[in-house]
């Protein structure tokens, strides 16, 4: 199903990627209840809302306050949730429900956060160090360049950002620092001059900016507790559709829906049968289609995965 993404989002927030795909991804029973973890402008739940029924319930989650602006207003069946997605689990105990029918992740970082020349998640304005999704939170970009040691500043770049010169870029952080704190974008990009080439410059500052996001934002640990969350809180038969757009959160995305288990362990039975809660709905990971990457550049990395909870453990021999 195709629909014009600009009118189901909110005004300059964010454009959904993969709308169609996504929401199709869900099998949407009329009567199910749905939750989209990642509710940024809305585009995603305003299209599962359509799809369901006046008994359907959907629950969307965003940690941002800017994200509650976008609200779905005098619908009996949409409730707005401020809170990590970590937390599904517990909120979906608070709601008294015992299963949902679908759970929906678009996990990139909207076009709002990128496009907010205060909140520091781009390195094309010169703004505060921040970075943090929920503004309540204690910890920013600039806390972690200023206060990190060296060693774990470079783990840092290392592993959430793959960057293979990440002991020079943390030595150039310290380096920096002792002469003068870094409080902005423009004081990290100054801080890099010396280790990041210009041939290479956009690539390595967008790694470096995301490792920092991830680390403010604890990304990989919520991601990890939202999916082993959702496969408990799934009902047999109900779909996980997530949405990634670099290859740490892609590969655990598919660690869980083949495997059960963010490591990719694969378990066997007694009879040597593999065990795995879900069954791949997509063998081949869906991308966007060139037009969609056309109209929305920010699309490209974009991967769709769906998996559906089985009836029992068992897979094949």
């Amino acid at each position: 199903m195709i629909r014009d993404e600009k009118i189901l989002t909110a005004d300059g927030y964010h454009v959904p990627v993969l709308l169609g795909e996504s929401v199709d991804g869900l099998a949407i029973k009329p009567d199910g209840v749905y939750v989209d973890v990642t509710f940024g402008g809305g585009g995603h739940s305003r299209e599962i809302l359509s799809r369901l029924g006046p008994e359907g319930r959907l629950y969307s989650f965003d940690q941002d306050a800017d994200a509650r602006d976008n609200a779905v207003t005098g619908d009996s069946r949409f409730h707005f949730v401020r809170s990590n997605f970590r937390y599904l689990k517990n909120w979906m105990r608070y709601y008294g429900e015992d299963h949902i029918d679908g759970l929906l992740a678009d996990l990139g970082v909207s076009s709002h956060h990128f496009d907010d020349g205060q909140r520091g998640f781009s390195f094309r304005f010169d703004a505060p160090l921040d970075m943090r999704m929920n503004q309540q939170a204690l910890v920013s970009a600039a806390d972690v360049v200023n206060g990190y040691e060296e060693q774990k500043l470079a783990d840092v770049f290392y592993l959430y950002g793959e960057m293979k010169n990440a002991r020079k870029i943390a030595a150039a952080i310290v380096k920096a620092r002792s002469a003068k704190a870094i409080v902005t974008t423009a004081d990290l990009m100054a801080a890099m001059a010396s280790v990041i080439g210009k041939e290479k410059e956009k690539k390595d500052l967008a790694r470096l900016f995301q490792a920092l996001r991830i680390e403010v934002n604890h990304e990989m640990d919520a991601l990890r507790e939202m999916l082993l969350a959702a496969t408990e809180c799934l009902a047999p038969g109900g779909r996980l559709s997530v949405i990634t757009y670099h290859s740490l959160e892609d590969r655990m995305v598919k660690n869980v829906m083949k495997a059960g288990n963010v490591e990719g362990m694969l378990k066997q039975d007694f009879f040597g049968r593999v065990q795995t809660p879900y069954r791949l709905v997509n063998n081949k990971v869906i991308v966007p289609a060139d037009d969609e990457q056309a109209s929305n550049p920010r699309s490209r990395s974009a991967k769709l995965r769906v998996a559906e909870k089985k009836d029992t453990m068992v897979t094949h021999d």
